[in-house]
């Protein structure tokens, strides 16, 4: 019998599937580079670093070892930010989200919010007028307010190809462009058993459904529901963020209705909500109330964990 927390910690959170995830979101920074420039690099290196100073300065005063894949949130957060974003952006939010989406918590394994996501959210909120307005075009080398989603969103003409979708020719996060790149990585993940299959397949599933029927119902309200799971970071986030082992649910069930829950809040956000993107909110949201989908003890059978 497990406690959901030291279930997740032990069971999923393991040096070979952190090696794995690792790996995967390191593909798609050098990948995210040969689409934005090599300057997605340096702000990848300037999160990972302050994300490794404050676990090094963190474990030395709590006295407890040092997490050595301290740089998964931070490569996460570096996956979730404007292509263009300033350096300190980078430096301060990668700080803000480790210490107190991680640190505060106790470290590794202890979380209750994904730090990438509270690191996000900090400087989404503080700093807009440098998130919303730098979005890089990789095709005209222009630096604007309009990625697919937003244009989605809007209605009228949508002019992005299929090909400009999959293969990172348009605007967008350093990480969720390239989105074939996403789903092949994704998928490896699953077949190696590195992420739950569960979550992906809930949240990518749900946000079709639900957008399929609201376009065909209210078409005023909804947008396409093909394009919907091709524009913003929902891919990603699917794949790389909600399956985040310590701030998922670790039941069968509760990754359900965990998954569920967020692409629920993803159409809703985005098709009614002020901002054009709600997969960063709805996973947050999900976060406070997973642990509610584990209340009491757990069977681990099989390798699965049962209610």
């Amino acid at each position: 019998m497990l406690e959901n927390n030291e279930n997740a910690y032990t069971k999923m959170r393991t040096p070979r599937n952190l090696l794995l995830v690792s790996i995967a979101l390191g593909v798609l920074l050098i990948a995210s580079a040969f689409i934005f420039g090599f300057y997605v690099i340096l702000v990848g290196l300037v999160a990972v670093i302050i994300a490794g100073l404050v676990e090094y300065v963190f474990s030395r005063v709590r006295k407890i070892e040092f997490d050595q894949f301290w740089f998964v949130t931070p490569l996460i957060f570096t996956l979730l930010l404007p292509p263009s974003v300033p350096l300190w952006i980078a430096g301060v939010g990668s700080a803000f989200g480790y210490f107190f989406g991680k640190s505060i918590f106790g470290g590794a394994g202890k979380t209750v919010f994904n730090p990438a996501l509270v690191g996000i959210l900090f400087v989404t909120i503080s700093f807009p007028q440098f998130i919303s307005t730098a979005w890089l075009d990789p095709v005209t080398n222009v630096i604007g307010t309009s990625t697919p989603l937003g244009s989605l969103n809007a209605g009228g003409t949508f002019n992005y190809t299929w090909s400009d979708l999959l293969f990172g020719m348009t605007p967008g996060s350093i990480g969720e462009t390239f989105r074939i790149g996403i789903l092949v990585l994704g998928v490896l993940l699953i077949a190696l058993r590195a992420i739950d299959w569960k979550i992906p397949v809930g949240v990518l599933g749900t946000v079709f459904v639900v957008t399929l029927i609201g376009y065909y119902v209210y078409p005023d309200g909804f947008a396409n529901p093909y394009y919907s799971l091709f524009t913003g970071s929902i891919l990603f986030a699917a794949f790389f963020v909600a399956t985040e082992p310590v701030s998922a649910p670790a039941t069968n069930n509760g990754k359900w209705y965990y998954a569920i829950g967020i692409g629920l809040l993803v159409v809703l956000i985005r098709n009614f909500a002020t901002f054009p993107e709600g997969t960063v909110f709805a996973i947050v949201l999900m976060n406070v109330v997973g642990a509610l989908f584990d209340s009491g003890k757990k069977e681990v059978k099989g390798g699965e964990v049962h209610e």
